[in-house]
């Protein structure tokens, strides 16, 4: 499920019940009623973990080799649930023995289990063995060493993880699978070649089924470096302490509760550590060394399937234009009817626009500040037309355009975004997956955050990093990317409902400007400063964050929307001893604007979607509605009034876009 902050059910109901339909949204909620089947659930952190599902009242099947420990975690399991159930009339946990190298065994039990509970919800395939001959001593043919702890480790898992999709298919009908793996499968683990080598597999094996997502069905892998287990105590203890210890059984839950609950999370790998907690691997950085973008965006567009609809042409259409050069946009803008003009010039496109963006420089644009020259220059363009960013489907293309079709999903990131068609050349044309808001949310807002902490703030991981304004739409991608890059996030905002969807998006301290002083807040807990920060607000925010700039720290400014509104419009700061500074701590300060970046667009955006799709990046769209080019002046001074969560988006054709969904 992806989470889309546009359902029209969210509107018109208190700020309380608002916050906690969205923060539903985020997670999927384990409660009483569900199933799970666990191999290896007779010790160890399968056994953990089916003491932890029955503490929620989810009906467990524990599946292990061993009968005796098994019939007592199932029994300690029953006592669990029945604070939650009663009078069932069947068992509400139940044992069954299964030799997990065999496929008939799997299919026994799997079969057992929806024949009890009638269906499957969660399965958690926990089964491993360690190597039990050292691979330089091991003289036999294996099969009693080597190729059975593969069996264990790595093709029960594959055959376990079958099994479930399958049923999972059958009922149609959601559900989540989570592989242990193991950090020796991250990195290798010297002592024991072969557990290592068969939980890398099982690691790459899980993160290539995220597609399966599409069908509602989450599969992930959990990472934990040594857990006090009877595996674990045979490891040397200098290696344990090397590590930083064992990592507590209690983290382990946690981090495969976060991988069964949160609808975003398919083909993730989350790496626990005692030294740097929980985190996803790989990093986008390293995601980046692999991904393939051999092919240029023409001929990726052919990869977009053409949607079939049946677009009819207007004679004029509707756009909001710039008549007034003043901050006010209200004042600044009017809506006019212009003809729809075909055919199509050469080398142009015609867009269909469903969705525009509203960003915080719309009134730095409609006071022409984004244009060079005098004022007098500057009101010799009007009216221009206002709006930065849109998605939509291709409408009409002119003659010359042979790499773009009519019903291709597509972005533009030109002037003009507010209109019901936008006319451009062709090489502006960004292709897309769906023309869906969450689109409009990756262009000015994702790519801004992308491209910004890439190229400005020189981003990798282990790093330090404060966000700014953190709530807002280009503040949520940049946390999560922080984060993905294996980073500490501190972000700033105002409000608890904003605190708390940071929380969700992974944030480690969120401070509230409204609850706590900022300045406090950085000066006792951040003595050291952050290597790089993220800064949209200005003013005595941006005074804050570079007094709180680490040795060699990176300050990104990419914007300052505290001082774009105002009775005199945007008003320039001085920032008194800003050179004395970053000298004395070989700071740098860097300024940092999308326009100069577009070589890069396409790049980022595909890198981007794929994040999105594959569930690694949420994507938040602020659930109060405007509807129609009407709506877009109320859109643009509530995005200013600091109560917004998330992107801000118009939807220009309500009607398309209900079309749309329904494709």
């Amino acid at each position: 499920m992806w989470i889309n902050y546009t359902d029209a059910s969210i509107e018109g109901r208190s700020s309380h019940d608002k916050k906690n339909n969205l923060l539903k949204m985020i997670k999927m909620e384990l409660k009483p009623g569900l199933s799970a089947l666990v191999t290896g659930g007779a010790s160890g952190i399968g056994r953990a973990l089916s003491l932890a599902l029955g503490q929620k009242g989810v009906f467990v099947t524990v599946v292990d080799f061993s009968e005796e420990k098994g019939k007592e975690v199932a029994s300690l399991v029953e006592k669990e649930n029945a604070k939650f159930h009663s009078n069932l009339g069947f068992p509400s946990a139940m044992f069954i023995r299964c030799d997990v190298t065999k496929t008939r065994d799997i299919a026994a039990a799997f079969d057992k289990h929806v024949a009890t509970y009638g269906g499957l919800d969660i399965c958690v395939n926990s089964a491993g063995i360690g190597n039990p001959i050292p691979f330089h001593k091991d003289q036999t043919d294996g099969a009693r060493s080597w190729r059975l702890t593969v069996d264990v480790n790595m093709i029960a898992v594959i055959d376990c993880t079958r099994t479930a999709i399958k049923i999972m298919e059958a009922r149609n009908k959601p559900g989540v699978i989570i592989n242990m793996g193991s950090s020796a499968g991250l990195y290798p683990m010297y002592a024991d070649p072969i557990y290592s080598g068969s939980k890398g597999g099982v690691i790459l094996f899980t993160r290539s089924l995220a597609p399966y997502k599409r069908k509602g069905i989450r599969i992930n892998v959990l990472c934990p470096e040594f857990v006090l287990t009877e595996m674990s105590l045979q490891v040397e203890s200098k290696l344990i302490d090397l590590m930083g210890g064992f990592v507590p059984m209690e983290m382990v839950v946690k981090g495969a509760f976060e991988l069964i609950s949160d609808e975003s999370k398919a083909g993730s790998c989350l790496w626990i550590t005692n030294r740097r907690g929980m985190e996803y691997w790989p990093t986008p950085a390293e995601e980046a060394k692999y991904l393939v973008h051999s092919f240029n965006s023409r001929k990726r567009s052919s990869l977009r399937a053409p949607l079939n609809l049946n677009l009819q042409l207007p004679q004029s259409f509707e756009k909001i234009v710039v008549h007034t050069l003043t901050h006010n946009f209200r004042n600044a803008t009017r809506i006019v009817r212009a003809p729809l003009r075909l055919p199509i010039k050469p080398n142009n496109v015609l867009l269909k626009i469903i969705y525009a963006g509203v960003n915080a420089s719309d009134v730095n644009f409609s006071s022409g500040r984004y244009f060079s020259g005098n004022s007098k220059d500057v009101s010799s363009r009007l009216p221009f037309d206002a709006g930065f960013e849109a998605v939509g489907i291709i409408a009409a293309v002119g003659d010359g355009v042979n790499d773009l079709k009519v019903g291709t999903p597509a972005a533009i990131m030109t002037f003009g975004g507010y209109a019901e068609f936008a006319m451009v050349p062709s090489k502006h044309i960004l292709p897309v997956a769906r023309p869906d808001p969450e689109v409009i949310a990756l262009l000015t807002s994702g790519l801004t955050a992308s491209i910004a902490l890439e190229k400005a703030g020189q981003m990798t991981s282990g790093k330090s990093v404060l966000v700014t304004a953190a709530a807002g739409g280009t503040g949520q991608f940049a946390v999560q990317l922080a984060k993905l890059a294996g980073n500490t996030v501190v972000a700033t905002c105002g409000g608890q409902q904003k605190a708390q969807l940071l929380k969700q998006l992974g944030v480690d301290r969120t401070i509230d400007y409204k609850a706590e002083d900022i300045k406090t807040v950085l000066k006792e807990e951040f003595p050291n400063g952050f290597d790089i920060v993220y800064e949209s607000v200005g003013g005595d925010m941006f005074n804050l964050c570079l007094n709180a700039l680490a040795v060699y720290g990176r300050l990104i400014v990419i914007g300052m929307i505290s001082q774009y509104q105002g009775e005199h419009g945007w008003q320039p700061s001085n920032y008194t001893g800003l050179c004395e500074k970053i000298l004395a701590k070989s700071q740098t300060v860097a300024g940092f604007f999308l326009v100069q970046y577009s070589h890069l667009w396409q790049q980022h955006l595909d890198r981007l979607y794929l994040l999105f799709s594959t569930g690694k990046l949420k994507v938040l769209i602020d659930p109060k509605r405007f509807n129609g080019l009407n709506s877009t002046a109320d859109a643009v001074e509530y995005l200013h009034s600091g109560k917004s969560v998330g992107k801000v988006v118009v939807c220009i054709d309500p009607a398309f876009s209900q079309q749309m969904a329904k494709l």
